[in-house]
């Protein structure tokens, strides 16, 4: 049969992987063994004051995540920008008449100057008021943005680094490291395509130092059960010790792989999982990882082959720890210390010569154990942080959120005057729209109570002016008469100006002319008759009477009263509208006494004129 993908012959028909490769059986092809050299190491105490079950929050990805307080930070760099973006941003909207989204979001980020209200710039001599502006805004949530972010990072340091973990060494003696009982395991596994069935020599445990007068070799089974397994990465050793009590220094078990008819005995690595649990199985401490080749002095990163007679050692310590903050817990920390190789092949020649030398073959493996029983490492916990140190750190931090801003804001407004008035802006365009709105619903008012229902479209017009259908508006609710409600304007028109005005008895009363035929027939009766009701006007009291014409006296317009933007309400509004219908309502009682005057002086005229002819 050809020999497999990436692989040598040896004695002329037998084949074997190159250095550094393992028979893969599935697809029956050489791959090069890369495993992992790194060493894991887990003291087995979780410092953490909270702890929830694995299945429901996956820590070790948060803890890869949040692995320092610079998460926290390039988080909050990352809010502030956007923030501070998303404001100068909206600087180059159009605020337009207040209606529109972008005022609506400036004037509520305005509302949001919770900070800097009553500190921003203001001119000498002048009250300091409460001013709310959208720069203030802006940087009242930029300054708690970055409180809260800086705040973040304190728990963080608070619950990661709240305490310093104390070590103390002390010298110990026989009776305390017999209190020492916790369960233990070894795995060592060689990473090959060997079995079980080449194992050889596996029993016996070497105590002491080897050559020396405390030798000591006695049956593995006096310390554990011991057994072997194959596995997909090939064959693994496992001893196990429950209620384990270390009574030696020193320890070395060693077991070798031998040759079988094709399957020669090479191994490319050695994979290693050693772990102590206390009795009640709640902490677990342990050491594992993946060797592959010798020190970096003495072997470079090319793959190799472990063969040969020489031993690979592999060289663990353990560290008795006593944890005074855990109730004086007792766990054994297993460390990996050293790996010795043995007789290994770099290159094809070496491994080719191994492999036809019959002594050659074998891996033997040794697992040396260093229990260093002359000290004890007791560990405990001191707290470095306390309730005041905590708050004089959280007043630190907001008082540096807040004075950062602060120095920001009264800068801008120094430089720019334009940001020192930009809250009575916003105030005056938000009050022109309520009075606007306001002025709608006195419009509707007005409609419906003076029967005006071409008013909204006169005011949507600019080229007409309102139209009610008449010279004057007509009350729908009947409460009161039209000469009533004129007598009472002239009233309060003259009241208001103080200056004379039309008689009483004339066109205080006078209805309005709908048409010429209304003309001539009032024209012919003021000649008839001396009184004519309420429109009466002699020619014997013309030259002598207050007249448009005579007097020429229009009262000027009645005085608007207008206060602040903020005190201006819909009763100021009503009154000056009031105002203006009684000036209104005055002005047309002089044109049509004019009105009036005129007919009748034509009319005579005509007349004489007739009996002259």
């Amino acid at each position: 049969m050809a020999c497999p993908l990436n692989s040598i012959t040896y004695n002329g028909t037998m084949c074997a992987c190159s250095p550094g490769h393992v028979l893969d059986h599935v697809t029956n092809k050489c791959t090069l063994f890369d495993g992992n050299s790194t060493i894991t190491t887990d003291s087995g105490v979780d410092y953490y004051a909270l702890s929830f079950p694995e299945t429901l929050f996956a820590f070790d990805t948060i803890k890869k995540f949040t692995q320092s307080q610079a998460v926290f930070l390039e988080a909050t760099l990352f809010m502030l920008l956007s923030w501070l973006l998303f404001c100068f941003f909206l600087r180059f909207m159009n605020l337009g008449d207040g209606r529109n989204v972008w005022f609506n979001i400036r004037w509520w980020i305005s509302r949001l100057d919770i900070c800097f209200a009553t500190r921003h710039w203001l001119e000498d001599q002048k009250v300091v008021t409460k001013r709310k502006t959208e720069l203030g805004g802006a940087f009242s949530m930029a300054s708690w943005i970055l409180f809260i972010g800086l705040f973040a990072a304190l728990l963080y340091q608070i619950i990661s680094k709240r305490s310093i973990e104390v070590h103390n060494v002390r010298a110990t003696n026989g009776p305390e490291l017999a209190s020492f009982v916790n369960d233990m395991e070894f795995n060592i596994t060689t990473v090959s395509s060997l079995s079980c069935a080449n194992l050889r020599n596996l029993g016996n445990l070497v105590a002491g130092n080897p050559g020396f007068i405390d030798e000591r070799v006695v049956p593995l089974s006096a310390l554990g059960n011991y057994s072997c397994h194959n596995s997909s990465k090939g064959p693994t050793i496992a001893l196990k010790c429950i209620n384990c009590k270390l009574i030696h220094d020193q320890m070395y078990i060693s077991w070798q792989f031998v040759d079988l008819p094709n399957n020669p005995a090479t191994a490319v690595g050695f994979e290693f999982n050693l772990t102590a649990m206390d009795i009640a199985r709640k902490h677990k401490s342990f050491v594992s990882g993946t060797l592959k080749n010798g020190s970096a002095f003495e072997f470079d990163d090319r793959p190799v082959t472990f063969r040969g007679k020489r031993s690979n050692v592999l060289k663990f310590n353990l560290f008795p720890r006593i944890y005074h903050n855990l109730h004086d817990l007792k766990l054994i920390q297993p460390l990996f210390h050293e790996f010795l190789p043995g007789s290994v092949s770099r290159d094809t020649n070496q491994l080719r010569a191994s492999l036809e030398n019959s002594a050659d073959g074998l891996v033997n493996t040794t697992l040396y154990i260093n229990f260093l029983s002359d000290y004890i490492v007791e560990i405990d916990k001191e707290s470095i942080l306390g309730p005041v140190s905590f708050l004089a750190d959280l007043g630190g931090l907001y008082c540096i959120s807040i004075g950062i801003f602060f120095y920001l804001l009264i800068q801008c407004e120094y430089r720019i005057k334009k940001l020192r008035n930009e809250d009575s802006i916003l105030r005056r365009i938000r009050n022109r729209r309520k009075a606007q709105e306001h002025w709608d619903k006195l419009r509707k008012y007005v409609k419906y109570t003076y029967d005006c229902p071409s008013i909204d479209d006169s005011f949507n017009s600019t080229t007409t002016k309102p139209d009610c259908g008449g010279l004057m508006l007509h009350s729908i609710r009947g409460s009161g008469s039209s000469p009533r409600l004129r007598q009472k304007s002239r009233t309060d028109s003259i009241n208001l100006y103080k200056k004379p005005s039309l008689p009483a008895n004339k066109s205080l009363s006078c209805k309005p002319l709908g048409s010429t035929n209304d003309i001539k027939l009032h024209s012919e009766n003021m000649t008839k008759q001396q009184n004519v009701g309420s429109c009466k006007d002699s020619p014997q009291s013309q030259p002598q009477e207050s007249s448009v014409i005579d007097d020429n006296f229009i009262p000027p317009p009645p005085l608007l009263e207008f206060k602040g933007s903020s005190e201006m309400d819909i009763s100021d509004i009503q009154r000056n509208l009031k105002n203006l219908y009684e000036y209104n309502a005055m002005l047309r009682e002089k044109l049509l006494t004019a009105q009036s005057m005129l007919h009748s002086s034509s009319s005579r005229h005509s007349s004489v004129k007739n009996k002259e002819t």
